[in-house]
């Protein structure tokens, strides 16, 4: 039963996360609220870990999410539920896009897509950025406004965002890499 239900919960996921990988993350944080199959905590370590690994973060997020869920049956059955619509929805597409190409209803419409999908990624990465940077419980502990802030995961967000920019030519897994690193030397943890 929880294999159809991951199979379901990932296949809706499929079928309206429009924008990529990181549009899937207001589902799975609805779907950790709803079903209790995993945490906020698990959503922004299945980002990590999807971020870090090859492949389309999207389907790294369902297979790890689906693994921790159900073991490798849930790893596949979430998988398949969340790129089947996509398969299903191309294959439509391509046999009837050469017809609706240059309908303006058609452009139209795709172009109301861009924006929603700019939402959903907002959106995600705005909870992200709450989960790993900022500390209620602390604060609600110590009543200091400085422990709200986690402040050796902004310090490196920073250092990453300014050295993605300054060194450009510097591929992406490098500062993954280096995220890591720093994370495992200075025990980073919830």
């Amino acid at each position: 039963m929880i294999l159809l239900q991951l199979f379901f919960e990932f296949a809706k996921t499929g079928l309206f996360s429009v924008g990529g990988g990181m549009a899937t993350l207001p589902f799975l944080y609805s779907m950790a609220a709803s079903t209790g199959w995993f945490t906020e905590m698990d959503v922004a370590n299945m980002i990590a870990v999807s971020e870090s690994t090859p492949g389309a973060l999207g389907i790294n997020m369902a297979t790890y999410a689906g693994y921790i869920t159900a073991g490798i049956p849930g790893a596949l059955a979430a998988t398949i539920g969340l790129i089947s619509p996509s398969i299903l929805i191309i294959l439509i597409i391509a046999r009837l896009l050469n017809r609706f190409r240059s309908s303006p209803l058609v452009q139209k419409m795709f172009y109301g897509l861009r924006p929603a999908s700019v939402a959903l990624v907002a959106a995600a990465g705005i909870k992200v950025a709450q989960i790993s940077m900022f500390s209620p419980a602390a604060f609600a502990d110590s009543g200091r406004a400085g422990d709200l802030f986690v402040w050796p995961a902004i310090i490196l967000g920073a250092v990453i965002f300014f050295g993605q920019r300054k060194f450009k030519k510097i591929h992406p897994i490098f500062f993954i890499l280096f995220a890591a690193i720093v994370g495992a030397v200075f025990n980073f943890s919830a």
